[in-house]
């Protein structure tokens, strides 16, 4: 287990989650040292649905559009179903440590299955039930992965950004 910090920026909307990735892009900031993990879906109105067309995973229904724009920014785009916190869709460097977890079998204290993939990376206990809650009242939350300097800039542009509640 990494016992290096990984800052985590919580976000209410998928738009405020777009914009905060889209300026770090900007920045010249490499979006493939970000994970975004938010629910895949707002409505029970709508029919949903994600499927690979080629290298790219494709969705439809009430948020595809930002979902596949996003996924076309980072890297390994997923969706699980985890019990207690649903349907989650999600990108970048989180996706290989819970497909690590959920192939270990990693069961631990009482987290979920995404629970036990943060606490992988490093991330401690309470702030994994932070980051679940979160999730389950359908905030998106973006982590920053990479080196110190990487962290550090992007904590620099998101700082500087209008919208965001650093984790």
């Amino acid at each position: 287990m990494q016992t290096e910090s990984v800052p985590f920026y919580i976000y209410n909307t998928h738009v405020e989650a777009e914009d905060a990735i889209q300026s770090l892009h900007r920045a010249g900031f490499d979006v493939k040292k970000l994970s975004l993990v938010g629910k895949g879906y707002h409505s029970e109105e709508h029919p949903i649905g994600f499927y690979s067309a080629g290298d790219q995973i494709k969705t439809w229904g009430g948020i595809g559009a930002f979902w596949g724009s996003i996924w076309g920014l980072l890297t390994a785009p997923a969706v699980f179903f985890v019990p207690g916190l649903g349907l989650l869709a999600m990108a970048g460097p989180l996706v290989t440590a819970l497909v690590g977890a959920l192939e270990g079998a990693v069961v631990v204290g009482g987290v979920s299955a995404l629970g036990a993939a943060l606490l992988r990376i490093g991330v401690e206990k309470d702030q994994v039930i932070k980051y679940e809650t979160a999730l389950k009242v359908d905030r998106y939350v973006l982590m920053v992965h990479g080196s110190a300097e990487d962290k550090a800039k992007a904590g620099s542009v998101l700082n500087n950004s209008k919208v965001w509640q650093e984790a």
